[in-house]
């Protein structure tokens, strides 16, 4: 394995950390949590952020946080779906193909929260009036994303982008053949 800086693997993903950010802002709305600033990309660490009140209702604010795991998902597997049977079933891809594999590699990859979002999750939920079907499900969720942070330094991410823009197609086109 070889190591590359975040920012520079950031650079070369963009498209998907402004999917990211544009995931947190999305679920930011859709609660209606003022928002306060959003930088969609920048070339720096943080390459990205959003900046919003702190949800009063605790659910909402693990939403927010995980809100790029659905996302950044979900279209990375849609932007990358039609393009996988010219490149993998007939061989007959064209440049726009690839495009969308690469776009759809790199909006799942950054499907994963940051550190930062299992703070914000672990600050909110480990108060003492939150509820304890809240917490029950949260503390798994924080744990998660600092596994999966720890795991994007074995390329875990890039193996995640990979599973869902090409492994999720051809596993749908080998069920339906």
């Amino acid at each position: 394995m070889f190591f590359i800086p975040g920012v520079l693997l950031s650079i070369l993903t963009f498209p998907g950390v402004i999917v990211h950010e544009l995931a947190h802002q999305l679920f930011c709305r859709l609660y209606k949590i003022p928002v306060f600033k959003v930088v969609y990309f920048q070339m720096e660490n943080p390459v990205g952020y959003v900046v919003h009140e702190t949800p009063v209702n605790k659910w909402h604010g693990v939403m927010i946080s995980i809100g790029p795991f659905i996302v950044n998902t979900v279209l990375g597997a849609l932007i990358a779906f039609p393009a996988a049977l010219p490149v993998f079933q007939f061989n007959s891809a064209g440049p726009v193909d690839y495009i969308l594999i690469y776009l759809g590699i790199s909006i799942a990859m950054h499907a994963f929260p940051s550190t930062g979002d299992a703070n914000a999750i672990w600050s909110q939920v480990s108060q003492k009036e939150t509820a304890l079907w809240i917490k029950i499900l949260s503390y798994p969720i924080v744990g998660l994303i600092y596994l999966g942070s720890l795991g994007s330094f074995f390329w875990l991410d890039l193996l995640y982008g990979v599973g869902v823009a090409i492994g999720f197609p051809q596993l749908v086109i080998w069920l339906l053949h």
